[in-house]
């Protein structure tokens, strides 16, 4: 109670002001406004007098006491913000005429081109020959037909492709379904994870973004529809030979080409592969001729009798090195800077997260990428002292240079002095090992090393997440880094090293060697089918192959390593993003060295069977069928108000380029490759191909 009244008692007033005060006051009085007294404080303060104690806070005050943020309102005042802006654009983007972006683009850049099948429409060209498109890996939709508890609610729902919202509500159950069985390379028990069937199933990869949605479109324009084009979706985690041998999916691409042929007046079907499709196809070619039941019985003409062309898109026939960094570490050119960047989010136990680990876990159970490890070894991709792309230069296109700083030479032209990069070094520890000479490099043999012990042993985590480095133990580790260098023949060795488990299954499935006696028998077994260096095109004169792809983007060839800081639970290699070539125009950024290519495929994986592997008749190509290389230089759209652009050469932005699209019309409409114009080169393959020492 006493603490009560004491809350309660009102301040002291201020002493009051004294006889001379007082006078002072009221003589100054006469010069206030009428009824206005100076105050008490103003007059001792003008006596000298010490200032009065503060007396209780003002309202005023207090509010401005009040109004101060806290972290948390800049928050909420922000995603405020935010969304208000989204639904606005969101209004707005429904609201606004269908044609008003076009109407915009317009307005900035000039009138814009046809699309090509408007152009074509108007040129009097039909539907003539049936379409089949083959999607590459991981642009078709997977859904769920069987699952776990945690997936309850998720009965045909798409796993990947679309929205890709359970990978967020629910990460590891998401991990856990899309991965296969790690002995079988097939389902987990108690999973069912299928394709998506029809157009839709790789129209688009997710909302907005697409894959074949445009080439579908304007095949349309021209009289194409659904009983004229096919879908080949397939499970693309799964060894080829595989799809068929769960989901018989080979035998079904066979009965609708058929199918195809029958309904649409004998006319042979018009075939386009993209980028791991082109590889799949291809030992679909090998499968339907081969007898049962290895292979689907079709005979030696089935692909005489049944396909025109096909029309290969970013096809990587030898293989990407891509694939060895993604095997190998789980890393590529933009996951690496990420790692750097953030290692704590992408290595350590963010969030329960694990996320490297958890990502190779999953991707080293679909056998699929083992497909693209690079083939042909040294002889295609070059060694320690050489490879195919020497001499390349990784000058910026469209670069303009200030003649005053180019040195020219005696008949007046700049002199360019290319960085020497060794291409044929697909994996360096070191970037003084990546340059050094060849005969400055000691290597100690890494394939009998003793791995020593488990580095999971002392961490339970490890071995809840399991990847196989995880048996390679510290000895294995540091037996891999002393290597120093790895080329096209050695990359092998190396994967067989450190995922033992995952190679032993590839290597039922796929091989990456160059064949000596295509007669051999042992050549009938599927396993070579995929590999164009170890099997023949099929007797098909009349069928025509184009290889087509962009060029003029960077593309990863080879990589610098670099053993992590902390190995123990972690991916104990990754990329060297600091390493970094001497100028602005040089082939190594961020520890990865460039080429030419779609910023997924080399030029020289694209382009060489078309080139001169199989060009004429040769003993990959025992029936002469002609073949045409197609190249697209890349060029990226003006405004973001073209989207991906209608020029691009990138692997998947490609699907809309206007030329492309032109080019598959008119072959389908019944034209030829000589009718197209033949070869259309804007690189060195030629030039490349021909450095290229292979018995043809």
């Amino acid at each position: 109670m006493s603490l009560l009244r004491r809350r309660k008692q009102q301040p002291p007033p201020p002493p009051g002001p004294s006889p001379a005060q007082d006078d002072e006051g009221s003589n100054g009085s006469d010069h206030d406004e009428k009824g206005k007294k100076p105050s008490s404080s103003s007059s001792s303060a003008a006596a000298g007098a010490p200032p009065p104690p503060p007396g209780p806070p003002s309202k005023d005050a207090t509010k401005r006491t009040k109004a101060k943020w806290s972290c948390v309102d800049s928050c909420c005042w922000l995603v405020g913000c935010v969304c208000s802006a989204w639904w606005l654009l969101l209004f707005l983007y429904n609201a606004m005429p269908a044609s008003f972006p076009q109407y915009v683009t317009e307005a900035i850049t000039g009138p814009l081109p046809d699309p090509p099948g408007v152009k074509l429409q108007k040129e009097g060209l039909r539907a003539k020959h049936p379409v089949v498109f083959v999607p590459g890996i991981v642009t078709g939709g997977l859904e769920l037909w069987e699952g776990h508890h945690c997936a309850e609610g998720l009965f045909r729902k798409r796993l990947w492709g679309g929205t890709f919202g359970d990978v967020y509500k629910r990460p590891l159950c998401w991990v856990e379904h899309m991965s296969l069985d790690n002995e079988t390379g097939l389902d987990k028990p108690g999973i069912r994870v299928r394709p998506v069937t029809g157009l839709v199933a790789a129209d688009y990869f997710v909302p907005g973004y697409f894959v074949w949605a445009v080439l579908i479109a304007n095949l349309a324009r021209i009289g194409y529809e659904e009983k004229t084009m096919y879908m080949a979706a397939y499970d693309w985690r799964l060894s080829f030979q595989n799809t068929e041998v769960r989901d018989q999916t080979l035998s079904r691409i066979k009965s609708n080409i058929e199918l195809l042929v029958a309904t649409n007046g004998g006319n042979r079907v018009v075939v386009i592969p993209h980028s791991m499709g082109v590889l799949y196809f291809l030992h679909f070619m090998k499968w339907v001729e081969a007898p049962p039941p290895m292979g689907g019985g079709g005979g030696p003409n089935w692909c005489a009798k049944h396909i025109k062309a096909v029309m290969n898109i970013g096809g990587p026939f030898l293989g990407v090195p891509k694939a060895v960094a993604g095997l190998f570490s789980s890393e590529a050119k933009d996951v690496a800077v990420a790692r750097a960047i953030a290692p704590e989010v992408l290595d350590s136990d963010f969030l329960g997260l694990q996320t490297l680990r958890h990502l190779m876990r999953m991707t080293r159970t679909w056998d699929s990428t083992m497909s693209m490890i690079p083939k042909g070894g040294d002889t295609i991709w070059g060694d320690l002292n050489w490879s195919p792309e020497d001499g390349f230069e990784c000058k910026a296109k469209n670069q303009k240079t200030n003649d005053s700083e180019v040195s020219k030479n005696v008949n007046g032209q700049n002199e360019v002095h290319p960085e020497p990069v060794n291409y044929g070094r697909i994996v360096s520890f070191g970037k003084d090992v990546a340059e050094a000479l060849s005969s400055e490099i000691e290597q100690i043999e890494f394939r009998d090393a003793v791995k020593g012990n488990n580095i999971a042993h002392s961490n339970t985590s490890c071995r809840d997440i399991w990847t196989e480095y995880h048996e390679l133990g510290w000895g294995g580790i540091k037996a891999v880094a002393d290597y120093k260098v790895y080329t096209a023949g050695s990359i092998i060795d190396l994967l067989r090293f450190v995922a033992p488990r995952m190679m032993q299954r590839g290597s039922v499935h796929f091989s990456y060697g160059i064949a000596d006696n295509l007669d051999d028998p042992k050549y009938g077994h599927y396993k070579y089918w995929s590999n164009p260096l170890e099997t023949k095109l099929p007797n098909a004169p009349e069928m025509e192959i184009f290889s087509m792809y962009g060029v003029g983007i960077p593309t990863e060839r080879a990589y610098v390593y670099k053993l992590a800081p902390q190995a123990e639970c972690y991916i104990p290699f990754q990329i060297d993003t600091s390493a970094e070539g001497g100028d602005e125009n040089s082939c190594l950024k961020g520890g990865v060295y460039l080429a030419n290519g779609d910023e997924t495929v080399p030029v020289l994986s694209a382009g060489y069977m078309c080139a001169k592997g199989w060009r004429g008749k040769t003993r990959f190509n025992p029936s002469g069928s002609k073949t045409y290389v197609r190249e697209y230089s890349h060029s990226p759209p003006s405004n973001l108000l073209e989207g991906r652009g209608t020029q691009s050469g990138a692997h998947v932005d490609i699907m809309g380029n206007f030329a492309l699209i032109e080019d598959i019309i008119r072959i389908a409409a019944g034209a030829t490759g000589e009718e197209l114009g033949g070869d259309q080169v804007y690189s060195d393959i030629f030039k490349w191909s021909d450095r290229i020492k292979l018995k043809l």
